[in-house]
């Protein structure tokens, strides 16, 4: 399965480290492919998740509920989180917001995301940082829900 950037373009990364650059026409057809290797970085601990999201606009770093497990990343002028870290079975994780039509192009894409541990599993998703998914994805993950709560209002 391909996932959709802003730009319009499809891109799918294949189990060996590929990233498939898939264009589309006005059907929203996969025209052609170009394949080349990427070089694959990992966001690995939950300082660089927390400081990546914190180069968004009126972010901060929130511990709601007194347990030092569960850290989230809030939207200040609504207070709606986009991320939440948190560690299970020996993994650092982090749920992310997530379009519902692009859901599933992600969960099939990488094994490593899920349905969304403790969430609403048509709009978050969880990332299992393992090291299967390169950097630039796990970042654009995280963005797109960033994008997503922006423009929400508190309690909606």
């Amino acid at each position: 399965m391909c996932v959709p950037d802003r730009h319009g373009t499809y891109k799918r990364i294949s189990a060996n480290g590929s990233r498939i650059h898939c264009l589309k026409n006005s059907s929203k057809a996969i025209r052609f492919c170009i394949t080349h290797k990427v070089r694959r970085q990992m966001v690995t601990t939950r300082e660089e998740v927390l400081a990546y999201g914190q180069t968004f606009p009126e972010v901060y770093v929130d511990t709601p509920f007194h347990d030092d497990n569960w850290v989230l990343l809030r939207y200040r002028k609504n207070k709606k989180a986009f991320a939440w870290t948190y560690w299970r079975n020996g993994n650092l994780c982090v749920n992310v917001k997530v379009d519902p039509q692009w859901r599933d192009l992600w969960r099939e894409t990488y094994e490593a995301v899920q349905p969304g541990y403790h969430q609403n599993k048509e709009h978050w998703n969880t990332i299992i940082l393992d090291g299967s998914i390169p950097e630039s994805e796990i970042q654009r993950m995280i963005s797109e829900s960033y994008d997503l709560i922006v423009g929400k209002r508190s309690g909606t």
